[in-house]
């Protein structure tokens, strides 16, 4: 008899395409898990009020004070198009050209229309305005963005390491893993500034792409300097989000937010439980007013952008102006 065996590589392959969509689907339980808590905890509350699931949400957004709600988030936002651009403008400043800040902010307040899709493509629309309008090469300023992106994150984590330390008790015990990204994180940015300063492995080609080009240029300080930047928008959203809370019916301290802001603001970064639990943070937090909770998270985190948007169009004339007159130059 010719018998075909089966080959020994078909049951590997199965199992790692198994293994595959059960990691995909994981996240997608998790979210589901955390919606359907937040739903339970509404309906629970609608019930106890005696009356429907959308009248009990709606009387969450009633009694809110928004008048005072939007003198807190109006001008965080415009705080943080100015910061925002100016750690752009600096960091072009370093690597690439000398450009002036008043010609960052409209590009800047531009793309964060982009944002609304994905925050990676905004920054790339910076790359090609400057690329047009102030003539630094593609990939040398595509450089820069990813520098800007590595400097993002590791903003989140020295912040977010701070929060939960501060909070130990108080978080979701799935954040307890941060301190040890955190030590994680440190340990590759060692290696990582070793390997592009030249320090290691000097005879790889790799750092002397193009596109690398801001790593190899970049300094210990460049990196501190970024985040640095960074810290009174961390330290304005603790405040704003503090009093906001307030008006939402939730009371804790300055000290308190500066726990759990962070910590909620790198898990939503992060995909995997983190984010799910940063979804339903607030809820977490105040279990006695999920429906306010809800409604909290919800018009922070969308009105944020959604007016950032807004302020974007104001400038789209004046950046797409600068951008074609420089194509046709």
């Amino acid at each position: 008899m010719n018998e075909t065996l089966p080959s020994p590589s078909v049951p590997a392959v199965t199992v790692g395409k198994k293994s595959k969509a059960w990691q995909r689907l994981l996240p997608l339980l998790i979210a589901l898990a955390c919606f359907g808590y937040i739903y339970d905890r509404l309906n629970h509350a609608a019930a106890a009020e005696g009356s429907g699931l959308l009248a009990y949400l709606a009387k969450s957004f009633e009694n809110v004070s928004w008048g005072r709600w939007l003198v807190l988030m109006i001008p965080y936002c415009f705080l943080y198009l100015l910061i925002d651009s100016l750690v752009i403008w600096a960091v072009i400043n370093w690597f690439n050209t000398k450009i002036r800040y008043r010609d960052i902010l409209p590009i800047r307040a531009s793309a964060y229309i982009l944002s609304l899709i994905n925050e990676q493509v905004s920054k790339g629309a910076i790359a090609v305005y400057l690329n047009r309008v102030a003539g630094v090469p593609g990939w040398e300023v595509g450089s820069s963005m990813l520098f800007l992106m590595f400097c993002e994150y590791y903003n989140l984590i020295v912040w977010a390491s701070i929060g939960v330390m501060l909070r130990w008790s108080s978080v979701p015990k799935v954040f307890h893993v941060i301190p040890w990204v955190a030590l994680g994180s440190a340990v590759f940015f060692l290696l990582f500034y070793l390997f592009f300063s030249g320090k290691m492995a000097p005879s790889v080609s790799l750092r002397d792409r193009p596109i690398l080009r801001a790593f190899r240029m970049a300094k210990v300080h460049h990196y501190v300097a970024v985040i640095l930047m960074r810290a009174p928008l961390v330290l304005a959203g603790v405040i704003v989000y503090t009093l906001a809370l307030r008006l939402f019916g939730g009371t804790i301290g300055f000290g308190e937010m500066l726990g759990y802001l962070p910590v909620i603001f790198f898990g939503a970064a992060m995909p995997g439980p983190m984010h799910s639990v940063a979804v339903l943070f607030w809820v977490l937090l105040f279990p006695d007013r999920p429906g306010q909770m809800t409604a909290f998270g919800f018009v922070m985190h969308n009105f944020f952008i959604l007016f950032n948007a807004a302020v974007g169009l104001l400038f789209l004339r004046q950046a797409t102006r600068e951008m074609f007159a420089a194509g046709k130059r």
